[in-house]
């Protein structure tokens, strides 16, 4: 029943949004003011169709109900139970995205209910302007009363860390961390599923109707991690043919993969099996032939993964090749 799995994206019209991703994954239309596009989501009312093959049509949450332990892993299973964990975007601010902060597990289960989740997430840049800037952490460490004091003044920003990445570049944002994305910048984002985005600042924009968006400092102030944070961007040697790994945590692993077939073998193996988790893998440049070689795999094992594309994997197929067309980058994530 399995093969390797691509999803019709979301995309997402928002007020800071530009034109890129729709470029950036050949989809046609000018796409302008798309701010994301949602590659694998389980979030409710957000849920990925696939988009072809025998399964297409069928919703993620439809093939979790079919084979829950075939598609995610029974390991994954005892943990997340029927649901997916992961949520997958590309992000492209034209400009800056509000200064925002994410709750931890503990945090979303009170004020969300019983089965929500927090947002841990890292960020790969795709590309970055000469004067774009990201925010990760504070400068300083500050507290609880010098929050509510910049907060009334309007001078929150005088605090705010601030990075000017390149192509390449990665960060680890946990829950806590104060965080905003700048005018642009366009980034692929690895998270746990979920939406529960507290933010803090905004620059006091007003949308097409003059209205100012929905600040949640009271909920910000609970979560937030006061202390000077400096050191988000993840350092790391690249290396060709090989998987890299970029970030490592409870919620997920990812590794970078420069493929070369002029560098090196023509195929490059990866048996995750053991595992007994999912596998995502997401064509950041070039394009590569994906072939399963796992039992299991039905009809078309196998998919061409082309830039600003995303596959899902399922876990009982999690033995495959990646073929590079000559050149690819590939962000491979899993439940580790």
């Amino acid at each position: 029943m399995w093969y390797p799995l691509k999803f019709e994206p979301i995309l997402k019209e928002v007020i800071w949004g530009g034109e890129r991703i729709c470029a950036y994954k050949s989809l046609a239309g000018k796409g302008d003011g798309i701010g994301e596009s949602w590659e694998i989501s389980q979030v409710e009312n957000h849920v990925s169709l696939v988009s072809e093959g025998p399964l297409r049509g069928r919703s993620l949450s439809e093939l979790i109900a079919m084979d829950a332990t075939g598609l995610l892993g029974a390991r994954v299973r005892a943990r997340f139970g029927d649901r997916f964990p992961l949520l997958v975007k590309f992000i492209d601010a034209k400009r800056d995205l509000s200064v925002q902060v994410h709750p931890d597990d503990a945090a979303a289960r009170r004020h969300h209910g019983p089965s929500a989740s927090g947002k841990t997430e890292m960020w790969y840049v795709l590309e970055s302007e000469t004067d774009s800037e990201l925010v990760t952490g504070f400068s300083k460490d500050i507290d609880l009363e010098e929050y509510k004091q910049r907060i009334a003044e309007d001078s929150i920003e005088e605090v705010l860390h601030r990075e000017h990445p390149a192509g390449g570049d990665v960060y680890f944002i946990p829950p806590g961390c104060v965080h905003a994305i700048g005018k642009g910048i366009l980034l692929a984002e690895i998270q746990q599923s979920s939406d529960y985005t507290y933010r803090l600042y905004d620059y006091n924009r007003v949308d097409s109707d003059g209205r100012r968006r929905e600040l949640h400092t009271d909920l910000a102030a609970e979560v937030l991690d006061y202390s000077r944070n400096t050191d988000s961007r993840i350092r790391y040697q690249r290396a060709v043919n090989q998987a890299v790994t970029l970030a490592d945590c409870p919620y997920f692993t990812t590794n970078l993969l420069e493929l070369n077939a002029e560098a090196g073998p023509e195929a490059v193996h990866r048996d995750l099996l053991a595992l007994d988790s999912f596998v995502i893998c997401i064509c950041t440049e070039g394009s590569a032939r994906l072939v399963c070689l796992a039992e299991g795999a039905s009809g078309k094992k196998e998919t061409v993964l082309r830039q600003g594309e995303t596959v899902l994997i399922p876990a009982r197929l999690a033995d495959y090749c990646l073929l590079p067309q000559p050149k690819a980058t590939i962000l491979e994530t899993y439940i580790g």
